[in-house]
């Protein structure tokens, strides 16, 4: 394997294990949430990963916040990223959203991002960029598209739900662009436990208030929320971090597009659910539209 070979290798493995670990969250949440409301169930999960990475970084003798000013920034990002995306999406399908529906929604936001992204950042897309950021949205529809038009009904779509949808779209969008910007001086792990710690705050508090916080702990349940909670809130989470920090916040972005696809295969080998070929043309599409934006042209 020569050197520009291994080099491709390894840019697009941290990516390919982010998809791959996100994309399981949809199967974490259909085990977990029939057993607790969603609420409660993401205060709980985010104060758990907060403690346990507040421990590995004190085992491992990790960098603490320099200033005060990270704290707070740390704490914005965290209720953006975590409390306002992941709250949205529950809340929205909690309500009666379809899975596939939040899933279009959110996938508008690499796009969104990029437009952001150049006015904020400075970041200026190619136009090859674009081009994959148009067919990787187009892509996700034709995955999901089908599924939502077999499962549709005659009754219309809940207005909460999809307003919350939107609040995890424009969460998810400022969260990671205020990453971007203000998270390469921060320490990885430390900040991280304090971005969980604002959210978890934050979604006790919309939970005492609104919900009923008991929750059934259950075999599926605790098997759901242990996975959640390593492979999703911490392996998942610092390595999106860590992708932003070595990356364009557009071109990080444009890696959700790959979500839905994963999603649907891995329901078909979990839980049958079927992948027509519009679906297979989509998850090809998205791809393709995913490796014109974060793969970098070969230079002669």
């Amino acid at each position: 394997m020569t050197g520009t070979t291994a080099s491709r290798v390894q840019t697009l493995g941290g990516p390919a294990l982010f998809v791959l670990l996100w994309s399981t969250g949809f199967v974490g949440a259909k085990y977990g949430l029939p057993y607790a409301p969603p609420f409660t169930f993401l205060a709980l999960r985010l104060a758990v990963a907060a403690a346990l990475l507040a421990l590995l970084a004190a085992a491992l003798g990790s960098a603490r916040m320099a200033a005060r000013g990270q704290y707070g920034r740390a704490s914005v990002v965290g209720l953006l990223l975590h409390a306002g995306y992941l709250g949205g999406v529950f809340y929205g399908i909690s309500l009666g959203v379809p899975a596939g529906v939040s899933a279009v929604i959110v996938s508008l936001q690499p796009v969104l991002t990029a437009v952001l992204a150049t006015r904020m950042l400075g970041e200026r897309p190619t136009a090859r960029q674009w081009l994959g950021l148009v067919l990787g949205l187009a892509g996700v529809a034709l995955v999901v598209g089908p599924g939502i038009v077999e499962s549709g009904s005659a009754e219309p779509l809940p207005l909460a739900g999809l307003l919350a949808c939107l609040v995890a779209l424009v969460s998810g969008t400022l969260g990671t662009v205020h990453q971007k910007r203000h998270g390469d001086g921060i320490p990885l792990v430390w900040g991280t436990a304090v971005q969980y710690a604002a959210a978890a705050a934050l979604l006790a508090l919309v939970a005492v208030t609104t919900e009923d916080v008991s929750i059934h702990w259950t075999g599926e349940f605790v098997a759901a929320f242990v996975w959640l909670v390593l492979c999703l809130s911490i392996g998942a989470v610092l390595l999106l971090l860590l992708l932003l920090r070595r990356g364009s916040a557009a071109g990080v972005s444009s890696l959700y597009y790959l979500v839905p696809p994963a999603t649907a295969v891995e329901a078909y080998f979990l839980f049958g659910e079927k992948v027509g070929g519009s679906s297979l043309v989509g998850i090809g599409v998205t791809a393709l539209g995913v490796a014109l934006v974060v793969v970098p042209p070969r230079r002669r």
